[in-house]
């Protein structure tokens, strides 16, 4: 962090005296902490399931302006929390009953996490999830191998000039193809123990209004990048208008059954085994409170 190089802004800020492109300084934040039940239903278990623990931090290298988690997201929110903290948090998760720690937009804490990880391995005895937005360095996944079974990350766009727009990363791609192709070499193919993920990647990707194209381009470079068949898609329908910024009208709108049976149709076609959603997922009811 000093500098700091963790994410592929590559922004170089001491971060022990000032704050990244992410919003965060030196001391790792936690914003939440809770069984959360609507993750993809392999690694959550669904609504009547026992969910998956999810440790929300505070902060992110995106800045994406139709951010759902956009209270913690900017940077600032969350109690500070050492290493040590955070491996009690996730063996405190493994005694609820949590199927998994979910580790969610971790990447400009992962030195500070993979110490924690580093504390809890032989103890923790439940797979770990890495939840990130796709925009990692290769590297810096490479260096989880033996740290995290479970990658549940989003490949958001293929264009770059959709990705600037939206995102105020351009490179978005560049840099989400290859952390992907790594994420695979280490998990393998999905495997499962009575229906839950137990090692794998999962690959999101939220349709936009009026971006279908796009996204049918994110399922080819997927497809083309590691196989259809080594890891499980989670398309999404779930995108909502109301959080997105002002400024961007055509995000204003609830995405169009087309639009998502064009992606969904595209991802059948590539061989794509996983997830789907019903439009009408597009709900406020599905993000996490918090103000809790």
């Amino acid at each position: 962090m000093a500098p700091c190089y963790l994410c592929p802004r590559r922004c170089g800020v001491d971060r022990e005296s000032a704050v990244g492109f992410c919003g965060e300084g030196r001391e790792m934040k936690i914003a939440k902490v809770m069984l959360h039940h609507f993750e993809e239903p392999c690694i959550s278990g669904g609504e009547d399931g026992a969910g998956s623990g999810a440790v929300f931090f505070g902060g992110c290298s995106m800045k994406c302006v139709f951010c759902q988690n956009r209270d913690i997201s900017r940077g600032g929110a969350g109690k500070t929390a050492t290493p040590e903290e955070l491996a009690k948090i996730m063996l405190d998760l493994k005694e609820q009953g949590a199927y998994n720690v979910n580790l969610v937009t971790p990447t400009h804490f992962a030195d500070r996490i993979t110490e924690a990880l580093d504390i809890v391995k032989g103890k923790l005895n439940i797979p770990v999830v890495w939840n990130t937005s796709g925009y990692e360095l290769p590297e810096r996944i490479r260096a989880l191998d033996g740290l995290v079974d479970i990658f549940l990350t989003d490949f958001k766009y293929s264009s770059p000039s959709l990705s600037a727009k939206y995102s105020a990363a351009p490179d978005y791609a560049k840099f989400a193809a290859p952390a992907l192709a790594e994420m695979v070499k280490i998990t393998g193919r999905p495997e499962y123990k009575g229906g839950m993920m137990t090692r794998g990647t999962i690959v999101r990707h939220l349709v936009l209004p009026g971006a279908y194209r796009d996204s049918i381009a994110v399922l080819e470079t997927v497809a083309d990048t590691v196989g259809a068949e080594n890891v499980v898609l989670s398309l999404m329908a779930q995108y909502t208008p109301e959080f997105a910024d002002e400024g961007f009208p055509e995000l204003r709108r609830r995405i169009t059954t087309f639009e998502y049976k064009k992606a969904l149709a595209r991802a059948e076609e590539l061989g794509f085994d996983g997830y789907s959603q019903s439009v009408a997922s597009a709900s406020s009811r599905y993000t996490p409170d918090f103000e809790r």
